[in-house]
């Protein structure tokens, strides 16, 4: 049987008659903007997150323009970023006018190498941005200590890992400010783009409020110049009914993540390399990303799980460092990242999400087992 990638419509038709209730309350209620339901929506994330502000943003991408905004990053500044990353966090730095840094990964959790890290340190750097990606938590004592040590600001990327966790302690609520996505593909899908900033700092989040909505406060007054980087109404509305699936959605993943790892494991003369999961780190299996080591292995691999109607994505095939529109930055920013290449050349990821099947699950796992072995 044909097995997705991802299918949205398994989490979300179970909910169509909510989800359709709420549309009909948000639709004659006739508030689009702001109001009660977004406010409801950043209440009941913070309270899911373990922080004391969150707020409602566009896009993932705009809660990263925002937060980077709301220090004062722009011309002349750098910040470091990990290569190997969705294109968003690196763009989203250059939209401020500041450099981004390239740093290299470790090649178990994907995150940020902090000794990479720290050699491209400059007079210049004003932050870090380490990506939670593929929905397990970096190193965040590490990041924290480099960023204490060089003065530097902590920009959590959380758009792959919302409800992940470091320590017992939730992502988004250990660096000055979390960022994440609610694309329809991520833990908390919804409906068309949509973000959310997370912060501890009182005098933070009013920044960051004003910022939203061009930087007004009271209206027609303008402080801040910020931009139109609120959140629909409906959007929130319709998260809400979702949000509270969240933990039943993540259980999901992590059943399917460690069949995956058993069965796999089993597979006589498996040639691939299966994720890891730090037992410090609360994984939420945004992706299952295996590598595939040798030369075009893991195009071979795509070519034949395709063909046998298996849904793969590969995340992500050029690093940052290798992009054409990053061509001209300075050298210090593109140089030293072997292991990026070297994931770049080698991930694939499998259906993870939370609906699949069993027999959906050994579909694609018989799909890998006959995969032709390497001469």
């Amino acid at each position: 049987m044909p097995v997705p990638l991802l299918d949205v419509n398994a989490q979300n038709l179970p909910l169509e008659d909510e989800l359709k209730s709420v549309f009909e309350k948000v639709l004659r209620s006739g508030r689009f903007i702001l109001g009660e339901e977004v406010e409801a929506f950043e209440r009941e994330c913070a309270a899911e997150l373990g922080v004391k502000h969150a707020i409602s943003i566009s896009s993932g991408t705009d809660a990263l323009i925002i937060a980077l905004m709301a220090f004062g990053i722009g011309a002349g500044d750098e910040v470091l970023c990990p290569s190997f990353t969705f294109f968003a966090t690196a763009g989203s730095i250059s939209r401020t006018g500041a450099t981004p840094v390239f740093c290299d990964v470790n090649p178990v959790d994907f995150g940020i190498d902090l000794a990479a890290a720290k050699a491209k340190i400059t007079p210049r750097t004003k932050a870090i941005i380490p990506v939670h990606l593929y929905g397990q938590a970096v190193d965040l004592d590490g990041v924290q200590a480099l960023a204490k040590e060089h003065g530097l600001k902590v920009i959590e990327d959380i758009a792959q890992s919302f409800g992940a966790s470091y320590k017992g302690v939730t992502c988004g609520a250990i660096g000055e400010v979390g960022c994440f996505s609610f694309f329809p593909s991520k833990n908390l899908g919804g409906f068309g783009d949509g973000g959310l900033v997370t912060t501890n700092d009182d005098s933070l989040a009013e920044t960051l409020l004003r910022l939203r909505n061009h930087g007004m406060h009271p209206r027609y007054y303008h402080s801040l110049v910020g931009g139109n980087f609120r959140m629909d109404a409906l959007q929130c509305a319709l998260l809400r009914v979702k949000l509270r699936h969240i933990k039943e959605y993540a259980a999901g993943r992590a059943r399917n993540a460690e069949y995956y790892s058993r069965r796999i494991s089993e597979l006589t003369g498996y040639s691939f390399i299966l994720p890891v999961a730090a037992p410090d780190r609360g994984h939420v299996w945004n992706q299952f990303t295996l590598r595939v080591p040798g030369e075009g292995r893991r195009d071979a691999l795509r070519a034949h799980l395709m063909e046998k109607g298996v849904g793969c994505e590969i995340y992500y095939p050029v690093p940052m460092h290798r992009q054409e529109c990053f061509a001209n930055l300075p050298t210090a920013s593109l140089s030293d990242c072997p292991i990026s290449d070297e994931l770049s050349a080698e991930v694939i990821s499998i259906p993870v999400y939370p609906e699949m099947s069993i027999e959906q699950l050994d579909e694609v796992i018989a799909a890998l087992a006959s995969f032709p072995p390497s001469n």
